[in-house]
């Protein structure tokens, strides 16, 4: 299973967060699994991308031409795929991936999973996504969310396929049900209201 992780190319201010991040990837070797990222050696990027191949796991990176140019591609790697656009990188990690996970980010992070989120919605695949939520960083989205839910812009179909694990304990026990179990819509698909 091909688990594409979003997160940052800064470490943040939190240890738990790096700790979360070096689980994730050791995580992901262990259970025999294969790292998408982005393909930096910098900030957590660099610390999931470590652990998975510290834990034996192939790893995927996907980088553009001038994060390449600044020096700050991870090495030996199992594949590096070089890019021109952030937008190249991005459909790309999607095609790569199986499972989409966000660790905590900034704004490229947001942007990357809010096409998952999107694709969920409008069934397009994945089926679910997955925040790691340490500390409680995603916990203004989630009410965000559930705002989108008040207002009538976001489903609860779709929150129940959004999930927001604390550890990478419960990520991996939702990402278990989830292949096993996979979720289907409830009350139809969204692009049913216009058929």
């Amino acid at each position: 299973m091909n688990i594409t992780v979003y997160c940052g190319s800064a470490m943040g201010d939190s240890p738990a967060i790096v700790e979360a991040a070096r689980q994730l990837g050791q995580w992901i070797g262990e259970s025999g699994n294969r790292l998408v990222y982005g393909g930096s050696s910098v900030g957590l990027m660099g610390v999931v991308s470590r652990a998975a191949l510290e834990a034996g796991a192939e790893v995927d990176g996907v980088e553009p031409q001038f994060f390449i140019d600044a020096g700050v591609e991870q090495h030996h790697l199992t594949n590096l795929f070089v890019v021109e656009t952030m937008a190249e990188r991005k459909t790309m990690m999607i095609g790569l991936g199986d499972v989409f996970v966000a660790l905590p980010g900034g704004v490229g992070t947001l942007e990357e999973i809010s096409e998952i989120l999107t694709r969920v919605r409008l069934d397009m695949g994945p089926h679910e996504c997955f925040f790691l939520n340490v500390d409680g960083f995603y916990d203004p989205l989630i009410k965000m969310l559930e705002s989108m839910i008040a207002h009538g812009f976001f489903d609860e179909a779709d929150m129940e396929r959004t999930h927001f694990p604390g550890t990478v304990e419960e990520l991996a026990r939702l990402v278990a049900h989830s292949q096993e179990h996979p979720p289907t819509r409830k009350g139809g698909a969204f692009l049913s209201q216009f058929g």
